[in-house]
């Protein structure tokens, strides 16, 4: 059942509105941002984030300047003040959350800050450094294998080989006819627990629809393939299988000499793979797989994350060298797995010039004490909360446009980490004077980028790349 948000809407550019709700076990009055005209309802929840005064001390090494600055007037969690707070992690957690500065050591938020340029330019490198991105990820060999129209679209259904692994299947969406340059778009699929499919999750074309997409959709989208929408309205949007799903994913032969541990694939064919049965028994056994392949990443120097983005990246250059497409009017958008690669290709590529992150924004405190077990091994970079909160990666971007959006209900996080990564986010972009260029948006209910939150999005994008 999708809960019903006809009442979302997009506010004129400059105008915010302001919910006060109450909560019901101290009665403390919590101030949520939206971005829109109306007020939407808020579940209530126990207890608010509160803003601790500290002092830290900042490693000056970074940025070349004097440590022993105190930090003030920034957004800070409570963990100093909550030694005995319940965690994931039993007795730990206030310990662990405790061993990382607030703000981190390379946040803008920080009262030493060395300014904006500089800030910039030591964060990336330090994200860049611990992402570990692998080099010299180019697509070769880019092969356009059919053409169709559908719906009202030109569709290309398109391949490129990377230096590893299988080809990257994609396929990319525009208005019939359109010669261009157009503003374009990378839409950005998300993980759902489902690597058997990529790029299908969140397009349409002539090929008949698997059942199993049509409910994904469902579920997710409001029944709807998002990438189409978006193509309708004027757009180039390319979609990609994305590192270990769809034409990317491991396969079973893959793995049929390792007989032992969860790569094992006994009495696990590869053949009739689009069979219900078949793909709902591999995406459990990718599952169950997922923190092998993110601990062998590991054990290679490099991470998930920084796959992710060199391979995003990879799909942008594909995207950019388009002659129907206006490489200056270039963005991209995501939901949950989507939105994660969103924060890291949106911060760390200054190409996109809008960012819509969907369903995947909280603080780096919020995975440790609450909600790591809900997330994909492939959420996380060793070290990089010494250095930036999870928003700041996205905040990297700041003053490029970008859209958040998140659920009040959204199980994967907590209302209140939420509010304070949206609220990080609105001081990085005060701080470099483009307040107006973030819109951090709330909606009721749980886990999904619906019809009404995509008319916000759709329109975001077109505000600033039309």
């Amino acid at each position: 059942m999708m809960p019903n948000v006809d009442a979302c809407r997009l506010a004129p550019p400059g105008d915010s509105s302001t919910e006060r709700a109450s909560t019901e076990a101290t009665g403390t009055e919590v101030e949520i941002r939206d971005d829109r005209n109306d007020i939407l309802p808020r579940r209530q929840f126990l207890a608010a984030t509160a803003a601790v005064s500290a002092t830290t001390i900042f490693k000056g090494k970074a940025f070349g300047m004097q440590v022993g600055s105190s930090v003030t007037g920034s957004v800070q969690s409570d963990a100093a003040a909550s030694p005995n707070a319940k965690s994931i992690i039993g007795q730990y957690g206030s310990w662990v959350a405790g061993l990382v500065e607030d703000p981190p050591q390379l946040s803008l938020r920080r009262a030493e800050s060395p300014g904006i340029d500089a800030w910039r330019t030591a964060a990336r490198a330090k994200t860049a450094e611990l992402l570990a991105s692998p080099s010299e990820v180019e697509a070769a060999d880019i092969q356009l294998i059919r053409q169709e129209q559908f719906e009202g679209l030109d569709i290309e259904h398109l391949r490129w080989q990377l230096p590893y692994g299988r080809a990257t299947e994609a396929i990319l969406l525009k208005p019939q006819g359109a010669s261009g340059p157009l503003p374009a778009v990378l839409g950005l699929h998300d993980h759902g627990g489902n690597k058997y499919f990529g790029r299908r999750k969140i397009t349409r074309t002539a090929d008949p629809q698997h059942p199993l997409t049509v409910e994904h959709q469902q579920e997710y989208y409001g029944g709807r393939a998002w990438a189409n929408e978006l193509a309708s309205r004027g757009y180039v949007v390319l979609v990609h299988d994305a590192f270990a799903f769809g034409s990317r994913r491991v396969e079973y032969q893959d793995m049929s000499e390792i007989p032992w541990g969860p790569g094992r694939t006994d009495g696990q064919p590869d053949n009739d793979p689009e069979s219900r049965e078949h793909i709902e028994a591999y995406n459990k056994w990718a599952s169950g797989h997922e923190h092998v392949l993110s601990k062998s990443l590991f054990c290679g120097g490099t991470t998930w994350p920084g796959v992710f983005l060199a391979e995003d990246q990879a799909a942008l250059s594909v995207l950019s060298d388009r002659p129907d497409v206006d490489a200056s009017r270039i963005g991209c958008a995501g939901l949950s797995g989507g939105g994660l690669r969103t924060v890291m290709l949106g911060g760390m590529d200054e190409r996109v010039q809008c960012a819509v992150c969907v369903g995947f924004m909280t603080t780096w405190r919020d995975f440790l004490m609450n909600k790591a077990f809900t997330h994909t091994w492939m959420t996380y970079v060793p070290l990089l909360p010494s250095f930036l909160d999870f928003p700041e990666i996205l905040g990297l971007r700041a003053p490029l446009p970008t859209m958040n959006q998140s659920c009040t209900e959204d199980d994967l996080y907590t209302l209140p980490e939420m509010q304070r990564a949206d609220a990080i986010l609105q001081e990085v972009f005060t701080k470099v004077n483009a307040p107006k260029n973030y819109s951090g948006k709330f909606y009721p209910g749980g886990h999904r980028f619906d019809e009404a939150m995509q008319a916000d999005a759709f329109a975001w994008l077109d505000r600033w790349l039309k």
